[in-house]
C-alpha cells in the first residue's frame, strides 16, 4: 500500500493498552455505550428530518427556528471544516490557543464524534484513501452496480458501527498529549447536550411560550443536526463515487458542486485529495468555500498564522494530464 500524505501521522507506534490517558467518550471500555448513543444521534434527528417536510408543508416554520436552524448548522459546520478538518487533522493553519479551544467545541457541537476520534479516523481516511484499509470507502465491496450500491451505505453510515476502531494513540498522539484537546474530546456528551439545549432555550426565552422552545428544539437542534450529518457523510459517499477529477489523486475523490454551499467548501474535494495540507479547496473561479473565507478573517484578525495557501504554481502542478498530455490549465483566483 502507497501513502502519500504529510499530514497524516503514519509512524507512530502502537500504544500499550492503558499507557494513554483515553480521549474518548468514557474511554475504549464504553464502546457499546457510544454504539447505543450514536444510533440514537442518527435515527432520532433523521425522523425529524423526514418529519420536518410535511410539516413545513402544513404549518410553516417561523423565522425565529428557521434562523435557529441555520445560525448552529454553519456553527457546527465550520467547526468541523475549519476546526476538525482543516486545523486539527491537517495543519492547513496554525490558531492561537483561544481559536484552537474555540474550534474544538464548535466543532463538538456538530454532534459528529469525538475530537480525536474524528481526526484519527480522518487521517488513517486518507492514509488508505479508496484502499484497504480506508475505514469508509463507497468501493470497498466493488465496482458492480449492486457492490457499489453497499458500498456508498457503507461510506455513508455503515462504517461508522464497524468494530474495527481507529487507534487514536498512532492516528492522533498530538491531540491525545494535549490536555485541552483530550479533555473536550471526552466530553464529547456535555457539547452535544448544550448543541441541542441552546436553541430551545432560546426558542423559549424569545417566544415566552413552551410551544416555541419545542419548534426551536425540532428545527434548531433535530432537523439541524440530521442535515449537517448527512451533508457531512456524502463527502465521504458521494463524493468519492461522483463528481469532476480534474487534479491528480490517488484515489476517487470528485468535485460536486451542488454541495459545495451546505458543505462549507467541502465538497470541492478532488483538490483537496490532491492537496490535503491546503487551506482553500475550492480553487477555482466560482468555487465557493466559506471555510476558506472564515480563515482569511482569521488570519486578518492575528488568531491564525502560517496559513497554507495555495499558489498558482502549486494548483497547476496538480492538475490532471489532459488528451494530448497537456495539462489542463484554468486561472485560479486569489487566496480567499
Amino acid at each position: 500500500m502507497t501513502t502519500r500524505s504529510s499530514d497524516v501521522i503514519d509512524d507512530a507506534p502502537e500504544a500499550a493498552a492503558g499507557s494513554a490517558p483515553s480521549a474518548t467518550l468514557g474511554g475504549e471500555q464504553k464502546r457499546s455505550i457510544e454504539q447505543i448513543m450514536l444510533l440514537l444521534f442518527i435515527t432520532v434527528p433523521f425522523l425529524a428530518l423526514i418529519a420536518a417536510v410535511p410539516l413545513a408543508w402544513g404549518w410553516g416554520v417561523s423565522w425565529l427556528d428557521l434562523g435557529l436552524l441555520v445560525f448552529f448548522y454553519y456553527l457546527g459546520c465550520h467547526g468541523i471544516t475549519v476546526g476538525f478538518h482543516r486545523h486539527f487533522t491537517h495543519s492547513s493553519f496554525k490558531a492561537k490557543r483561544p481559536l484552537k479551544i474555540a474550534l474544538a467545541v464548535a466543532g463538538s457541537m456538530a454532534v459528529e464524534g469525538p475530537l480525536v476520534r474524528w481526526v484519527a479516523d480522518h487521517r488513517r481516511h486518507h492514509r488508505f484513501s479508496d484502499h484497504e484499509g480506508d475505514p469508509h470507502s463507497p468501493w470497498r465491496y466493488g465496482e458492480t452496480v449492486p457492490a457499489l450500491l453497499k458500498g456508498l451505505w457503507w461510506a455513508h453510515i455503515g462504517w461508522m458501527f464497524d468494530e474495527e476502531q481507529t487507534p487514536p494513540d498512532k492516528y492522533a498522539p498530538d491531540l491525545v498529549k494535549d490536555p485541552a484537546m483530550r479533555a473536550i474530546s471526552r466530553q464529547f456528551a456535555l457539547w452535544t447536550a448544550v448543541s441541542l439545549l441552546l436553541p430551545p432555550l432560546i426558542g423559549g426565552l424569545a417566544t415566552m411560550s413552551w410551544q416555541g422552545a419545542f419548534t426551536a428544539f425540532f428545527w434548531g437542534s433535530l432537523v439541524r443536526v440530521a442535515l449537517l450529518h448527512h451533508v457531512t457523510w456524502s463527502i465521504n459517499s458521494i463524493c468519492h463515487a461522483v463528481g469532476k477529477r480534474p487534479f491528480k489523486s490517488r484515489d476517487r475523490s470528485g468535485n460536486v458542486w451542488w454541495l459545495a454551499v451546505l458543505s462549507c467548501g467541502e465538497s470541492w474535494h478532488n483538490l483537496h485529495h490532491a492537496d490535503p495540507t491546503s487551506a482553500r479547496h475550492g480553487v477555482e473561479r466560482g468555487q465557493l468555500d466559506s471555510s476558506a473565507r472564515i480563515i482569511r478573517w482569521f488570519e486578518q484578525l492575528g488568531w491564525a498564522y502560517d496559513v497554507r495557501w495555495p499558489s498558482r504554481a502549486r494548483i497547476d502542478a496538480r492538475r490532471a494530464v489532459g488528451e494530448g498530455g497537456s495539462r489542463r490549465r484554468k486561472k485560479a483566483p486569489e487566496a480567499a
